[in-house]
């Protein structure tokens, strides 16, 4: 059960996913390292019943996925069969388009449209999440709300359910000036997060494996599993090493705080 939770983001290998063949010998590699789960991002233009092959070869799960904007507007019922194809339930969007980035306003228009959209993939069992970087901690009007509050706020229209949820990145929420583990509890119903540390490089913020850099992963991982997110997803932007090194090294890590904790508790199931 436990051991399935931990996923790599192939945002972090995206330039050895470009063909099939490279997405086939990465995810060997990904399988080796111990992950059971991946999340599709980056990849190059791969069918998506090879890519489910490709997958089922390796005894991968899809967890999740990040998609372009304009297929959610513009090619949902695709994206819809792609998802139940492959049974993954969440599709995420990686981030604000820039035009709705610079005002209050825009968050609002932004939150309503995802909403309509969240609502179109829950009826056909799906759901949507909204993958953070650090611009949405910007403060707009005299209440000082920043944009991930609106966005928050946004995805529970008055008198309905949530339409869509959160899907915390812990770096950036780190490097927007707040705090990732009041942000976990803040996103009670969110599923899916990612997960990198921040190191700081010659007095420079840079990304870093699990581990390595000074984020309170204890403290983390604890707030996650209070709020009971599903998977924990591994994500580096840029990698000073390997980046199957990176990811090794953040699985190891993150099996300490995830497994052994439950191991504790006697709820893993391998």
């Amino acid at each position: 059960m436990f051991k399935k939770q931990i996923a790599a983001q192939l945002y972090t290998l995206r330039d050895y996913v470009r063909t099939a063949e490279e997405l086939d010998e990465t995810l060997g590699k990904v399988k080796a390292i111990g992950y059971d789960a991946v999340q599709l991002s980056g990849i190059g233009p791969i069918s998506p019943d090879e890519v489910a092959s490709i997958c089922d070869r390796h005894g991968l799960t899809i967890c999740a996925t990040h998609v372009p904007y304009e297929r959610l507007l513009n090619d949902l019922d695709a994206l819809i069969a792609e998802h139940q194809a492959w049974n993954c339930k969440y599709i995420g969007l990686g981030g604000l388009p820039e035009q709705y980035r610079t005002s209050r306003e825009g968050y609002e228009e932004m939150a309503a449209i995802l909403c309509d959209i969240g609502t179109k993939l829950a009826a056909a069992g799906l759901e949507l999440v909204y993958h953070n970087h650090k611009f949405e901690f910007e403060k707009f009007g005299g209440n000082g709300k920043a944009g991930m509050d609106i966005l928050l706020e946004g995805s529970t229209p008055q008198g309905q359910s949530a339409a869509y949820s959160l899907e915390l990145d812990t770096y950036w929420v780190q490097a927007g000036g707040a705090d990732p583990v009041a942000w976990i509890r803040k996103s009670e119903r969110m599923k899916v997060i990612h997960l990198k540390d921040m190191a700081i490089l010659k007095d420079q913020q840079v990304f870093a494996e699990i581990g390595e850099g000074n984020l309170n992963w204890p403290a983390i991982i604890e707030a996650c599993r209070e709020i009971g997110v599903e998977w924990y997803v591994v994500e580096q932007d840029t990698c000073q090493r390997d980046p199957f090194e990176s990811l090794a090294i953040s699985f190891k890590a993150l099996q300490q705080w995830v497994y052994q904790e439950e191991e504790l508790k006697g709820d893993v199931t391998v």
